[in-house]
Parts: C-alpha cells; structure tokens; sequence
C-alpha cells in the first residue's frame, strides 16, 4: 500500500504533471488533487498550511514534501520510496 498523497495544483501547470508523472511512476494511483485555481479559499488555505503561493505543493501521508523541484530532489537522494512507504 502507498501513502495517502495530497496535491495541491491547478489546471495549466506543468509541474503538476510532471509531479503526477513522477508519483504514478512510483505506483502512486491516487493522488487527492485540490484546484486552487477553481477555488480561492483553497489557495489561501494552502499557503497558510506551506509558506508558499506556488504549485504544486504536495503531501506524502503527513508530510510536506513541497513542490516538484523538491520531490524530484527526494526522488534522486532515494528518500521517496522510503516516504512512500512508511506514510
């Protein structure tokens, strides 16, 4: 079983498919997305939770991974799959 993977993201962002390209590719099959350009108290409630106005900001179980650049970064350490799996 993978962990429970939130995504925040919009509809025309490249990094956000990137982002799910990368997951899928891990054997993530559901990533919970949240459009926050179809909904502005989502994006408030996103940068409340991050720090951050950019998308994607994704979640592994608990645990702010951040935007694409860091999950690629996580990728190549060898720290997603172990994330991936204890979440």
């Amino acid at each position: 079983m993978t962990a429970r993977v939130l995504m925040y993201s919009t509809g025309v962002c490249p990094y956000c498919v990137m982002a799910e390209r990368l997951l899928k590719a891990k054997g993530v099959d559901n990533i919970e997305k949240i459009r926050v350009d179809l909904n502005p108290e989502q994006r408030a409630e996103m940068m409340q939770k991050t720090g951050r106005r950019t998308v994607p900001q994704i979640y592994i179980g608990e645990t702010h991974v951040g935007g694409f650049d860091d999950l690629s970064a996580l990728d190549h350490a060898g720290k997603l799959d172990p994330l991936l799996q204890s979440a």
